[in-house]
């Protein structure tokens, strides 16, 4: 076991370190509204940039990197570790059902051209965010009740641990059920159905508009529509793509336990490093969008590098400044009396 912790700390603080700027630069950049990206696509974007930075946070720091560096502390009293637990799965949800949702959004844009301009607002975006962040926190209640204290000193309640029959209780069971089929089974199932009706008027689409420009006959010309939908299509896929790869390993983890009916605590070493595995990957992916926006969108590159360089121009231009306010000849201004 020891070196697989190793490998995990090295891993989350790795994690850590990159996850809460990268997102809180994804913030900042995308509210100021100058990457040519439409009002809802953007309130998308903040929003699960907003959701990844909790999740990095309450998940990595607050519970996996915790534990390496601070065993034991106030954080691991039973009704703190089980609110910051309730916290961090309403924080994976919304990271997770974010995504969904701006893919469904990508969806009405690009194929549903008559429903686009009412639903493609950002009105509907802030509705369609605040609703499902609401329906996920009640989902995700249970999972409060769903943990033990570990030890009672002086009365005082100690750690969190999963209750016994959470694996093997058919209520429980079904929780589970329902808690990983919503999060992130059915997700996988809408983003690859959406991503596939897409593609598919993409190409139809495209098929009729080379015809209808006589592209078709071999004159070759500029699109301008075809070009904006490569982009928002390639940042959609991308986005999506991440999601699916970095959590098939959680997704065939949940799968094997189910079907082969054995218990995550009864794991051995190959298992309980496979589910270890899947944890890293699944949190990994609260990392990747701002390095998936620098590479697809030119626009959001340069607000980028304009924000990079904020700090250390206005360094050099106060630099400057003293260093003109100190000059000898500031003083020399002042004209001679005339004779």
């Amino acid at each position: 076991m020891l070196p697989l912790r190793h490998a995990q700390r090295i891993c989350y603080v790795i994690i850590a370190v990159i996850g809460v700027p990268v997102n809180l630069v994804a913030i900042v950049i995308l509210s100021r509204g100058k990457c040519g990206l439409s009002t809802c696509t953007t309130r998308y974007l903040v929003a699960m940039a907003a959701a990844d930075l909790l999740v990095v946070i309450i998940e990595i720091i607050l519970r996996r990197i915790k534990r390496y560096y601070f065993p034991v502390c106030f954080l691991d009293l039973t009704p703190v570790c089980r609110v910051i637990y309730l916290l961090m799965r309403v924080a994976t949800n919304c990271s997770v059902w974010f995504t969904v949702t701006f893919t469904f959004d990508r969806f009405m844009a690009i194929c549903c051209q008559k429903l686009k301009t009412k639903y493609c607002t950002g009105r509907t975006a802030a509705v369609v965010l605040a609703t499902s962040c609401i329906l996920l926190s009640l989902k995700n209640v249970p999972f409060y009740f769903a943990l033990r204290p570990g030890e009672k000193v002086d009365n005082v309640q100690w750690f969190c641990y999963t209750i016994p029959g959470y694996y093997t209780e058919p209520g429980w069971v079904g929780f589970d059920w329902f808690d990983k089929v919503l999060t992130p089974l059915l997700p996988f199932a809408v983003i690859l159905l959406l991503n596939a009706l897409t593609v598919r008027h993409i190409l139809v689409a495209s098929r009729v508009r080379k015809g209808l420009r006589g592209e078709s006959k071999g004159e070759n010309g500029s699109d301008p529509e075809m070009e904006s939908r490569r982009k928002s299509v390639i940042l959609l896929f991308t986005i999506s793509g991440s999601f699916i790869l970095l959590w098939l390993v959680t997704v065939m983890e949940f799968l094997y336990y189910n079907i082969t009916g054995t218990s995550p605590v009864d794991y051995n070493y190959s298992l309980y490093t496979f589910r270890q595995v899947g944890f890293i990957l699944q949190n990994l992916s609260c990392c990747t969008n701002t390095f998936i926006y620098g590479v697809t969108q030119s626009k959001f590159r340069e607000q980028l590098k304009s924000v990079v360089k904020y700090p250390v121009t206005s360094i050099i231009q106060i630099i400057n400044n003293r260093t003109t306010e100190r000059s000898p000849e500031a003083g020399r201004s002042v004209s001679s009396p005339g004779i």
